[in-house]
């Protein structure tokens, strides 16, 4: 699988210009599979799961779809471990990117989760949490055994992970700042992150989609947007949408290294209209 590892808009660009004439065919060829495609309610796509260790059938549908194009990014499911395009391609990062030991300490969070599931096979010292409602976190915590943590606020030491693993879960912290630091503080020297968020690789710097007023009513600088979580029907609000500075706060913050990694692999399955795109940080 070919990775383009990226720390700026320039190189961004750069590439943009280099890969042209292979985006265009990639793009060419995932509309012409949607179209011979568009009379099924699922179809498949062959390809090497990297979380089976073996070539099967991946499930496609239209579910989370605009109507127009699949959604790619969650779907592509492996019938093996049930896991989508998006967290397959995860895992593979995780063992390219973060280059782990099988003693290694992980933190992750998410808990209630078929990639926790997944990993917790995988990982003897992984650690998972989800950020449980203020109300009544020790009742939730002591009844399902689901463990607490407020990402701005973590109840780890300095310097405990070897690895530290977050998926589309900073765009939901108001104070996302305050939580890049606090990942920075409990890993190890020279240890990693992997994150994924949402990112428009047309962004300059981060959009501010709502902001928490002083008096605790959140305003809302642009149409809110809801994404689902796995803890509640209602959704949760997201704050941002990232933009190639939060490279530049990221090192800003400490890290070492802070870079974008875009991949597309007819090979994997990790297919879409756009090469999909995850975060590695440094410390």
């Amino acid at each position: 699988m070919q990775l383009y590892r990226l720390r700026n808009r320039a190189e961004y660009d750069e590439h943009l210009s280099k890969q042209h004439s292979v985006l265009k065919q990639r793009f060419d060829s995932m509309i012409e599979l949607e179209h011979a495609n568009r009379n099924n309610k699922r179809f498949t796509y062959d390809g090497f799961s990297i979380t089976a260790g073996k070539h099967v059938s991946f499930e496609v549908d239209w579910a989370f779809s605009n109507g127009q194009n699949v959604n790619w990014r969650e779907r592509l499911i492996c019938p093996e471990t049930k896991l989508n395009n998006r967290l397959r391609a995860s895992y593979h990062l995780y063992l390219s990117e973060l280059r782990p030991y099988p003693s290694d300490a992980v933190y992750i969070t998410e808990q209630v989760t078929a990639f926790y599931q997944f990993l917790a096979q995988k990982v003897n010292g992984l650690v998972g949490s989800e950020y449980l409602e203020a109300d009544e976190p020790t009742k939730i915590a002591d009844v399902s055994g689901i463990r607490h943590e407020d990402l701005t606020q973590l109840s780890f030491n300095d310097d405990t992970f070897d690895s530290v693993i977050s998926f589309d879960c900073l765009e939901h912290i108001p104070d996302y700042r305050a939580s890049l630091a606090e990942c920075h503080r409990v890993m190890k020297p020279g240890a990693r992150a992997l994150m994924s968020f949402p990112f428009a690789k047309n962004f300059d710097t981060t959009l501010v989609r709502a902001k928490v007023l002083e008096d605790g009513s959140i305003s809302h600088m642009v149409e809110p947007e809801y994404h689902g979580t796995p803890l509640s029907d209602q959704g949760c609000l997201s704050y941002y949408t990232f933009g190639w500075d939060i490279l530049d706060t990221c090192r800003d913050l400490g890290f070492s290294d802070a870079y974008a990694v875009l991949y597309w692999s007819s090979e994997f399955g990790y297919l879409g209209l756009d090469e999909q795109i995850a975060f590695v940080l440094q410390k």
